[in-house]
């Protein structure tokens, strides 16, 4: 299938798209085991926090802003972390398209987006187009649109030394992912973490760190770890997380479902906030959930779709739409309902 010219999902993708930025300022945060470079494109003036504690004792001193003094007016902060799953790769069209528009006005399809470009200039936003480049470079699919999940499973959660795909959860059950492995799934770097589930008190990985290190630098508002399924798309409310966060997350994830709905595009509609742990065996604590505890922000899971013909259908163009009105969403939401921590 031939892609559409705005569907921009390699690293080589991101690498020309980054060449162009000039409003906003293009760092290396990361090397992979591979020597791939992790990418952090940042837009507007960053935030001065007056920092004076890490985020958890200033918990333990009963004021957030002693980690980040963040008055009233304060401009909003939003950190979008791109796939570290290296198969999940309409995420990086989207963020190509977020950067095009940032610095043209304009997606990649030519059209513009006002009232995005004008909460851009309104926030400090970060963008990280792709947590995971070892993964994503060995993914050989730029597209998954009308193929069938099977083929995604084997390049994406890889495969025993036998044959058998591990699939989901089982690609799991081993992590790192070494021993028994035939082809290493794009979700793993190439040392096999996982960097979703990594060791978040002892990061084996420095993709995992750079990304700590971004949010507790930052003290983001926002943060969106993108992801894709076959179904969807919606937010995850993240365990081990207050329930002030949990709500802030479901009204979030309700506002973007009404705009999908009313855009006739695909949508899932979460349900609210339960208790974690009711049962065993007790949610993971994932990388939104982990990143939460480093900031303090409304931390979550988004999983896009990938658009196969058995399960949620969806043109290229519906993906796009589908990326960045969750940008648009997001934006207008921290807008909104800015963090307000003061001393």
């Amino acid at each position: 299938m031939e892609l559409p010219k705005f569907w921009k999902s390699t690293l080589v993708d991101i690498d020309e798209c980054l060449a162009r930025v000039r409003k906003g300022c293009v760092e290396t945060i990361a090397t992979s085991p591979s020597g791939r470079s992790v990418h952090l494109v940042s837009y507007g003036r960053a935030n001065d926090l007056d920092s004076q504690a890490n985020y958890n004792s200033a918990c333990g001193a009963r004021n957030p802003a002693w980690y980040a003094h963040k008055p009233a007016g304060t401009p909003p902060s939003v950190f979008i972390v791109g796939p570290v799953h290296g198969q999940e790769v309409e995420n990086i069209v989207g963020l190509v398209n977020l950067i095009n528009l940032a610095e043209t006005g304009n997606d990649l399809l030519g059209r513009p987006w006002p009232e995005l470009s004008t909460n851009l200039a309104k926030c400090r936003v970060l963008i990280i187009p792709c947590g995971n480049p070892d993964g994503r470079e060995r993914c050989p699919y730029d597209s998954w649109v009308g193929l069938e999940c099977k083929t995604m499973t084997h390049y994406g959660q890889g495969s025993r030394a036998d044959g058998r795909d591990y699939g989901w959860p089982g690609c799991k059950a081993r992590h790192p992912m070494v021993g028994d492995v035939g082809f290493l799934g794009a979700y793993y770097n190439d040392d096999g973490i996982n960097i979703n589930h990594d060791d978040f008190f002892d990061p084996m990985a420095a993709e995992t760190k750079a990304i700590f290190d971004v949010a507790r630098r930052e003290a983001p508002d926002c943060v969106v770890m993108l992801h894709s399924c076959a179904n969807g798309p919606f937010p995850i409310i993240p365990p081990y997380v207050s329930h002030e966060i949990k709500w802030k997350v479901k009204r979030f994830a309700d506002r973007l479902a009404d705009r999908y709905a009313a855009q006739a595009l695909p949508h899932m509609r979460i349900s609210p906030p339960t208790e974690d742990g009711a049962k065993f065996p007790p949610p993971a604590m994932d990388l939104s959930s982990a990143v939460h505890h480093v900031c303090g922000a409304m931390s979550c899971n988004f999983e896009c779709i990938h658009g196969f013909r058995d399960g949620t259908c969806a043109t290229h163009e519906q993906i796009l739409d589908v990326q960045l009105i969750l940008f648009d969403e997001l934006l207008k939401f921290a807008l909104s309902e800015p963090a307000v921590w003061e001393r």
